[in-house]
């Protein structure tokens, strides 16, 4: 039988309001920060007991709380940010809806004392429940705190799912970190149980704020980061992002922020993963710091009752701005040139035409062992190149090399693949199709049903990608024409793994979209073999271009070419000068 509609009880309507902004303790730390912000606070502290459940208290130097808005502060739907509807079409406040103080006091028992800069004196005011208890003058410095004690202890049932004070404080933890990283002019401390565990300054220079960011985030995330700061089609991306090398196995280390709010977005992550996909292993996640400034007009905060969502009226331009900046200052970057959150970027265009190269996979190999050291030609002693001098192979897989910092050892296929894969994507992209040749002997091969029928459906998709082949019977395949890279390569292997890629990308209709990830397989067939053996001249000239080719630092797949070992890493592990 159905039940007749009744209106909630207050108190039950606040408590249902209370849980769509108080998920946990971190939930308040988000919010009472956001207030001391918006607040003009310069200085925040932040001191939390038992992970915030037993207490969370959140002081600032802001401009306080008049003391006759103190019983306002805590009435739902309060709020001294906005007056009208129109003022949420440029919200520039981190707070707005009014809710937070409210629901915190509906929900645990919620002290405030604040002191306004026109009062000679400061005020108080104390609910537990929903119910106030005291409200009266109390001394307090020009600023406010709040302190949250015994979350849920009025709704057990809410409490109960609760992690562990440990989980509890982590939230807390990476809620601090978002807010710190996002207001470089506040200074900020979080203890816990009145222990420190950050202090930090005010950062006003480039320096500082890299420095706050290698305090939050590691000295190596700084140290191996590409520092952004792009200005276009009116919008602003600045920060800090990982380098392919140092991806993560979580999704732990992103950071977005608009006009100064922490937010997740899937429009952002979908491009920021769209400019890893050339240089990123599998499963893996790129770390970044991330900032986009944009007139306030333009975007909608009041999608998500947390605000941790917002809506952005041109979607594509913020997708492009951010896919095309973070693409090309990962495509930039050289081996060598990455350190101390600095990447020198290069002009783009310096691979001449595919016609005019013959890459390694074209030169004649020698077969004979590769020379010994002795018989290395005379490396000049003038500071080397980023990827040094060869010395020798190790194991016909290696390359071992000599630069000014140490050793340096290359993964021969890794760098070459590389190398043939950026040199497909550029003659692609200046011919829209990739130079085909033709072949003395055309090579059949047999196939199931459904490559037959991919291979026919597909043929001129498969064409422009230099790949020509027949349907010469029921289940053959007949390739005429391969990329001129890849003539010495394994022709049958290729075409099967190219169709295998175009089946798993939905058919015809998404080949030119997945046209990076069909070129990358075909580089890794044309791509020198391990235990093949190379001069020391056919060393070095790899070496010289993987220093030239973009993304040079890391395979298709996204694992490292190259590593480092350097003289004091030896010095160490020989006990030198000890």
């Amino acid at each position: 039988m159905a039940h007749r509609i009744a209106k909630l009880l207050p108190f039950v309507a606040d408590q249902i309001a209370a849980g769509e902004v108080v998920e946990r303790p971190a939930s308040l730390v988000k919010e009472l920060i956001e207030n001391a912000v918006d607040a003009g606070a310069r200085r925040i502290v932040v001191d939390v007991d038992q992970g915030g459940v037993k207490r969370v208290s959140v002081s600032d130097d802001g401009g306080g709380i008049h003391p006759d808005d103190l019983l306002l502060a805590v009435s739902r739907h309060a709020t001294s940010k906005i007056r009208s509807a129109a003022d949420l079409d440029g919200v520039a406040t981190l707070g707005f809806r009014g809710e937070a103080l409210a629901s915190a006091a509906s929900v645990a028992r919620l002290s405030i004392v604040s002191r306004s800069a026109d009062e000679p004196r400061g005020a108080c005011i104390e609910v537990h429940g929903g119910q106030v208890i005291d409200n009266g003058p109390a001394a307090h410095p020009l600023g406010t705190t709040v302190t949250v004690t015994d979350l849920f202890y009025n709704t057990p049932a809410r409490r109960k799912f609760l992690k562990t004070e440990r989980t509890e404080q982590s939230h807390i933890d990476d809620v601090f970190v978002r807010q710190a990283l996002g207001q470089f002019g506040v200074a900020f401390e979080l203890a816990h149980a009145g222990r420190l565990v950050h202090v930090l300054p005010v950062a006003r220079t480039a320096e500082e704020r890299a420095r706050r960011v290698a305090k939050l985030l590691g000295d190596r995330f700084v140290e191996h980061a590409v520092v952004i700061d792009e200005a276009r089609a009116g919008i602003g991306l600045t920060g800090w992002v990982g380098a392919p090398s140092q991806s993560r196995s979580q999704a732990d280390q992103q950071y977005f922020f608009v006009n100064g709010r922490a937010v997740k977005d899937r429009l952002v992550a979908h491009a920021v993963r769209q400019a890893y996909r050339d240089v990123m292993f599998h499963g893996r996640h790129p770390a970044f710091v991330l900032y986009l400034e944009v007139d306030a007009a333009q975007v909608d905060v009041n999608v998500h009752p947390t605000k941790h969502e917002v809506r952005f009226r041109d979607s594509r331009r913020v997708h492009d701005v951010v896919f095309g900046t973070l693409s090309r200052l990962l495509r930039d970057i050289r081996p060598g040139e990455v350190g101390l959150g600095v990447a020198t970027p290069r002009a783009a265009g310096g691979i001449a035409p595919l016609q005019a190269m013959m890459p390694l996979a074209e030169q004649r190999l020698v077969s004979a062992p590769a020379p010994m050291l002795e018989d290395a030609p005379h490396q000049p002693q003038s500071p080397s190149p980023p990827l040094g001098y060869a010395l020798g192979q190790l194991h016909g897989v290696y390359i071992l090399a000599q630069n000014a910092e140490g050793l340096v050892v290359v993964d021969m296929h890794a760098a070459h693949e590389r190398i043939t894969y950026e040199k497909l994507k550029h003659a692609r992209a200046q011919a829209d199709a990739i130079p085909a040749q033709r072949l003395l002997v055309p090579v059949s091969i047999d196939v199931s049903d459904r490559e037959a029928d991919l291979a026919e459906t597909c043929q001129a998709a498969l064409a422009s990608l230099g790949v020509a082949v027949d349907r010469t019977g029921p289940r053959t395949l007949t390739v005429r024409e391969v990329p001129a890279l890849l003539v010495r390569g394994d022709h049958e292997a290729l075409l099967r793994d190219v169709l295998a890629d175009v089946a798993e990308h939905g058919g015809s209709a998404r080949i030119e979209s997945a046209a990076d990830d069909l070129l990358a397989t075909m580089a890794c067939h044309g791509s020198v073999r391990a235990n093949r053996a190379l001069s020391i001249a056919e060393m070095n000239a790899l070496l010289r271009e993987m220093e030239q080719t973009e993304n040079g630092g890391v395979c298709n797949h996204g694992r490292p070419t190259y590593l480092v070992q350097t003289l004091a890493d030896f010095d160490r592990s020989f006990l030198r000068g000890r």
